[in-house]
């Protein structure tokens, strides 16, 4: 939350809708692209790619906010494996978007949004997607 003159206030961050969806949770922010085909564990949801910032953390049931994707296309199908053993982020932030993570993000019924000002978020702020709107509960 954020504090101003005595008085709590959400921010909200508009966005463009890439996976339509309302979602909330704990943000887990990065300033590095991340890769899903293996950069992230989909039977643990683990960031496993070596020198990562986030090498070592699991994204499940959080709300991933990075700049952008990168690496193969199989990451979109990584996304939806991480769905299917139910150790997926809860929603993405993204600067923006790429076609890999779009796709994942479509098919996995993952909420997400880019076009955002993601230096906004820090990690553990308690976020909401909903509408293309990232609000900063």
């Amino acid at each position: 939350m954020h504090r101003g003159s005595g008085d709590w206030k959400m921010e909200q961050l508009k966005g463009r809708i890439i996976s339509k969806g309302k979602s909330e949770g704990e943000a887990l922010t990065t300033t590095q692209p991340i890769s899903f085909y293996g950069g992230v564990d989909p039977n643990t949801g683990e960031v496993i790619e070596k020198g990562h910032a986030l090498q070592g953390i699991s994204v499940k049931g959080k709300i991933l906010v990075f700049p952008q994707g990168k690496g193969s296309t199989v990451g979109s199908y990584t996304l939806y494996r991480l769905k299917k053993n139910g150790v997926a982020p809860v929603g993405m932030i993204n600067r923006e978007c790429e076609t890999i993570v779009a796709v994942g993000a479509i098919i996995s019924e993952i909420p997400c949004v880019d076009k955002v000002d993601i230096s906004k978020i820090k990690t553990g702020d308690r976020v909401q997607i909903e509408n293309g709107t990232v609000t900063l509960l």
